[in-house]
């Protein structure tokens, strides 16, 4: 299913693509779109989710710099099947998070700062359980591609409003002219229509799965949706056609209009969490995932510091005891010189 939903969705942008190049430049310019365009889908098959991590300037973080965080994606994945993602973070004081990648074996997650300092443990865990769904459904594919031809026939519609068209198609070229300036703004709904908005249901229907606690990403949604309007977010500001990559619209208020919005209401989306975790307390109960243990200190061997969700000694849900570590390496500095974690509990 999700590899129709590709096919069908690189076909869709593509023959819009196409209709752009050909009111820009008649079947001429139509053939060089369809050039670019396959350039394009090619690239963008590869390093797509490079260009989204740069354009949100994320930095790849790992068990020493971000012991906590890297802790949750880790133990995560493994419940859900999945090999270990890269891990990234992103200075930004506006909760959010996304996952992109072209298949679960080349996928990166990353949050912001914002959302590591102002959820609590088991929200974040639920934010990124979240976000290894749309790994597991194989919807970063079909998200990162769509923001690159987004982006690309938004750029054709700007090329059309600097050359005038085709002039030796007098008022033919001119109407061809208006139309590629009226679709460039109008990719963005385009991209909604590709794009469902019952991915995002499905990632938090398989998300909760993963957790075994619906409420937990219940929780983080109404917080974040709250923060997002509250707080901006320029990278995506910059970037608007990355906007649906995120948990969360990042645009700010006066942009997340309800027709063009590329996310369901966060209302529906908390009411199912909501549903299903009544669902689950019906049938039997899962354990949920334990919380990472921190690193050795590497002179004295004991447990280092914990994160902002307390220390390391409280041990997994589960009782069992880790296994012994070999110490690591001195710590690497954090991306920002601070503790990448969020503020530790007093």
């Amino acid at each position: 299913m999700n590899t129709m939903r590709t096919a069908m969705l690189l076909a869709v942008m593509t023959a819009l693509f196409m209709a752009v190049g050909y009111a820009i430049g008649g079947s001429g310019g139509m053939m060089i779109a369809l050039a670019v365009a396959a350039a394009t889908n090619l690239f963008s098959y590869w390093n797509a989710d490079k260009m989204v991590l740069a354009m949100n300037r994320a930095v790849e973080v790992d068990e020493r710099s971000a012991p906590e965080y890297y802790g949750i994606v880790r133990d995560l994945s493994q419940r859900a099947g999945l090999p270990m993602p890269r891990v990234y973070l992103i200075d930004n004081p506006q909760p959010n998070a996304f996952a992109t990648g072209r298949n679960p074996e080349h996928a990166a997650v990353a949050a912001t700062t914002g959302l590591l300092q102002r959820l609590s443990y088991e929200e974040v865990a639920g934010v990124m359980a979240h976000e290894l769904a749309h790994v597991q459904h194989r919807d970063t594919l079909t998200m990162t591609i769509v923001a690159t031809l987004a982006g690309a026939i938004s750029m054709l519609g700007n090329f059309a409003f600097f050359l005038g068209g085709n002039r030796n198609n007098n008022g033919a070229g001119m109407l061809g002219t208006l139309v590629a300036i009226i679709v460039a703004p109008f990719a963005a709904m385009i991209v909604q229509m590709a794009v469902s908005r019952t991915r995002e249901y499905a990632a938090d229907r398989r998300g909760a799965e993963i957790t075994g606690r619906p409420l937990w990403l219940a929780s983080a949604l109404n917080k974040i949706a709250r923060n997002a309007e509250a707080i901006r977010n320029p990278d995506a500001e910059r970037n608007p056609a990355t906007a649906h990559l995120f948990i969360i619209n990042p645009l700010h208020g006066e942009r997340m209009d309800s027709l063009f919005s590329t996310h369901p209401a966060t209302e529906n989306r908390i009411a199912a969490l909501q549903a299903m975790a009544e669902e689950m307390d019906r049938a039997p109960a899962q354990p949920a995932p334990s919380r990472p243990s921190a690193p050795k200190n590497s002179t004295s061997g004991e447990a280092a510091p914990a994160g902002p969700w307390g220390s390391a000694s409280a041990g997994s849900a589960s009782g069992e005891t880790a296994e012994p570590e070999v110490p690591p390496a001195e710590p690497k500095p954090n991306p920002w010189g601070r503790n990448p974690t969020g503020p530790r509990r007093r």
